[in-house]
């Protein structure tokens, strides 16, 4: 029997997506009296397929903040996941730390996954629950901002946040540059001879060495591999690699920040998604570097803005959807989409040189930047008509960046659609014509993105009219897809039905199991 501990007055969980020494539950902790208590369980790894690389980096930080922890002071209680006493769930490590430590109170701070939250409000302890400061909305705040609205947009929630924040904005308060919104510039494709800089790499140390062992061991049958794990698991390694996008990215990150190119996985991207999602990041800090580098005249205003907006803009506003709408936004689904999720999206092989790119790095990297998500696999899944909770478990799975509060408004609302126009104005589809001017991907592929009918023929340009006309009646009345409507309606009918018989001819082979 393990020696009793001394009582602790307060018990702080923090989750492995808390990892800021800012974070609300752990104000006012008296290390004297108090305990910190952090815990790898099998529950959080494995109740999606989720990368190898993602449960690495995530247990390795959880190790590394814990250790920094001490450093300050704090009492740590630490749960391995190889620990042969680890209940395996979050719940049932809490409980059983605040009984063996006799702690008066149980502090946490509000989670980032509305399944987990609940599990943990439902446990059976009396808790004090702590508003996540680190987002610069609150979840009651967006409420009072969304409630009475017909529609929520983001640019104008944005616009907000550009106010309340002060971030890029003139002596007047007014947007700098008179616009606040410099979208218009950011759709670059990448130039022939533009080369990305070489991505950043962090040799992985003792910690992490035997981190990447475990869950060699322990989640080998998930997809994806560890070969090559070089992420930032340090507050001081994330700042490292943000300052390198910093000097070498960012001036050109707006231009490009839509492109694709073969065997780049990374471009002028910042790659710092995880590491502000864990929080080894700050995210006022961030946006205060931007408007630094921008004012200094080290980056121009639409990479700067770009930048901001992504931030402030959209990364806050699909919190606050999130939490507005859960638990009933996970089950929608507009289209009444039922196929299942191709056994491509698990393993890269397909024909489709635009996926296959897309779907190997994530499976290399566990990263793909938000074109490739939203304009490629998410893409293909809308026009394929596949289920959206099959879709939405295969990005939060296989994203290194991929919490629940930012994947599910992405894949479902922006990607797929399916939460009816709730969250974006407007499907984001598009045929394969989009897919060639963003990218060099079809000069690999095996179709041709030029054709739309007959075996040769690019299965995006199919899919794309087939999605429009199986959906005419429900999307023929938004008015930003009145221009698409009118050229379908100029379309001879028997170019229309060779398009409806590819269609169909694509969908029967994925249902049957065709890699396309």
């Amino acid at each position: 029997m393990p020696d009793q501990p001394p009582p602790a007055r307060r018990l702080a969980l923090v989750l492995g997506d808390q990892l800021s020494f800012d974070l609300a539950s752990l104000r006012g902790l008296d290390p004297r009296q108090d305990a910190v208590l952090l815990a790898e369980v099998r529950e959080e790894a494995s109740h999606v397929p989720h990368h190898p690389k993602k449960i690495a980096l995530i247990f390795s930080a959880m190790r590394h903040f814990a250790s920094a922890l001490r450093r300050r002071g704090y009492r740590v209680q630490y749960v391995t996941l190889d620990d042969p006493e680890n209940r395996g769930s979050l719940p049932g490590e809490l409980c059983h730390w605040a009984d063996r430590l006799r702690a008066r109170e149980v502090h946490l701070t509000e989670c980032g996954d509305w399944r987990l939250e609940q599990a943990l409000r439902h446990c059976g302890l009396p808790l004090v629950w702590h508003a996540d400061t680190r987002f610069l909305c609150g979840r009651d705040e967006f409420a009072r901002w969304a409630a009475g609205r017909e529609q929520l947009r983001m640019e104008f929630f944005y616009r907000e946040m550009r106010r309340k924040s002060g971030l890029l904005l003139d002596a007047d308060g007014g947007p700098l540059g008179g616009g606040w919104n410099y979208d218009a510039q950011n759709r670059k494709p990448l130039p022939a001879g533009i080369k990305a800089p070489m991505s950043m790499r962090f040799t992985p140390d003792a910690i992490t060495r035997e981190v990447l062992v475990l869950v060699g061991a322990r989640f080998s049958a998930h997809p994806g591999t560890l070969d090559g794990f070089d992420y930032p698991v340090t507050h001081g390694e994330a700042r490292a690699l943000w300052q390198y996008f910093l000097d070498f990215a960012l001036p050109a990150f707006g231009d490009y920040q839509d492109a694709m190119a073969s065997g780049e996985p990374f471009l002028f991207h910042a790659r710092i998604g995880a590491a502000l999602n864990i929080g080894l990041l700050d995210l006022r800090r961030l946006c205060e570097d931007v408007e630094e580098a921008y004012r200094a005249g080290r980056v121009p205003l639409n990479a700067a803005e770009g930048f901001v907006r992504q931030l402030i803009g959209w990364r806050e506003y699909v919190r606050g959807i999130y939490w507005l709408q859960m638990p009933e936004y996970a089950t929608r689904n507009a289209f009444g989409n039922s196929r299942p999720l191709p056994a491509f999206y698990w393993t890269g092989q397909t024909r489709m040189n635009c996926l296959r790119q897309s779907i190997g790095q994530t499976l290399k990297h566990a990263y793909a930047h938000h074109i490739q998500r939203l304009m490629v696999t998410g893409n293909f899944a809308l026009l394929a008509g596949i289920a959206p909770q099959q879709v939405c478990d295969w990005y939060l799975a296989m994203y290194l960046d991929a919490f629940e509060w930012v994947e599910l408004p992405n894949t479902l609302g922006m990607a797929m659609h399916a939460d009816g126009g709730y969250l974006g104005s407007k499907p984001y589809c598009a045929s394969g014509q989009y897919i060639r001017r963003m990218s060099d991907y079809c000069d690999g592929c095996a179709y041709r993105v030029s054709e739309s009918t007959g075996e040769q023929a690019c299965p995006f340009n199919a899919l794309y009219w087939h999605f429009l006309m199986r959906h005419r009646e429900q999307l023929e009345g938004n008015p930003r897809m009145s221009m698409v409507y009118k050229t379908l309606g100029r379309v001879p009918e028997t170019r229309q039905q060779a398009l409806w018989r590819r269609g169909e001819d694509l969908l029967a082979r994925l249902a049957a199991g065709d890699g396309l």
